[in-house]
């Protein structure tokens, strides 16, 4: 028993030297591949290439800028930053320095953008983000605005951003009553079926004063809920009573001003008579 004791000892202390010895070679080998960045700035790109190569990183220029105290092909900016721990093979993005500005910044705005990105590409820059915004009142796809704008100096990249039109998105949410009430029946009814909506049969408001109106229990004018007969019946359209609206025009409306109403909608208008 105690033989048998003693070697089962030896085989734990055996798997726990194994153990250790792994996790020490897996140590150093994970931190072995690792590499601080250097700080690139102000290197030329190649000098930062050869120094990145000799540490088992990788350069890629993916960016420039305008410098008033970097010259020309030298590194103005690095991504990631010096002192970051990487590991071997990382790529290391660099900001090249084209020196003071030198190009002018063209004036694109209502050119088509396919035209505006070549012109852009030809003056040397580079052609930055592009954005679509709706708008009705210019052709789509042509620039309505660009960053920075034409003729700007002191720019800190050769990268000119556009934000062309787009055609209007299509309002689905139906269409918001007007307010009515006042406007001739025949102006009011263009602008409702031009509108896509469905213009229901008018009803009429005898007005006061024009002959003998039947009186409700209020001692409010009547309202006539059958289609009218011919507006000239009793006065020509937008003459004045002797009290009340105007004659052929509108006094009520339904729906009210300011409601939503769904493409093809009915909507009914009172007519003064």
């Amino acid at each position: 028993m105690l033989r048998a004791f003693q070697f089962v000892l030896v085989l734990l202390m055996l798997a726990a030297v194994a153990l250790i010895s792994a996790v020490v070679t897996m140590h150093f080998a994970i931190h072995g591949a690792e590499v601080s960045v250097p700080d690139f700035k102000d290197m030329t790109v190649n000098e930062a290439t050869s120094r990145a190569a000799a540490l088992g990183l990788n350069i890629d220029v993916d960016a420039h800028s305008y410098s008033l105290d970097i010259p020309v092909g030298h590194v103005d900016g690095q991504t990631p930053r010096a002192g970051t721990v990487v590991r071997k093979d990382w790529h290391v993005r660099l900001v090249e320095s084209l020196g003071p500005q030198k190009v002018a910044i063209p004036n694109l705005v209502g050119s088509d953008a396919r035209v505006a990105a070549i012109q852009i590409r030809r003056m040397g820059l580079e052609l930055g983000e592009q954005a679509e915004m709706p708008d009705a009142y210019t052709t789509e796809g042509y620039v309505v605005a660009q960053t920075p704008l034409p003729n700007a100096s002191g720019v800190e990249r050769p990268t000119v951003s556009l934000l062309t039109a787009a055609a209007p998105q299509q309002d689905n949410g139906g269409y918001v009553m007007p307010n009515f009430i006042g406007q001739s029946y025949t102006s009011a009814a263009l602008e409702i079926t031009h509108a896509g909506l469905t213009l229901a049969p008018m009803r009429t408001q005898t007005t006061p004063g024009a002959g003998t109106a039947p009186q409700s229990s209020s001692g409010q004018p009547a309202v006539t809920v059958n289609v009218a007969p011919s507006l000239t019946a009793a006065a020509a359209p937008g003459s004045v009573t002797a009290s009340g609206p105007a004659i052929g025009t509108v006094t009520a409306q339904l729906p009210a001003a300011g409601s939503r109403v769904e493409a093809g909608g009915f909507v009914t208008l009172t007519v003064a008579e």
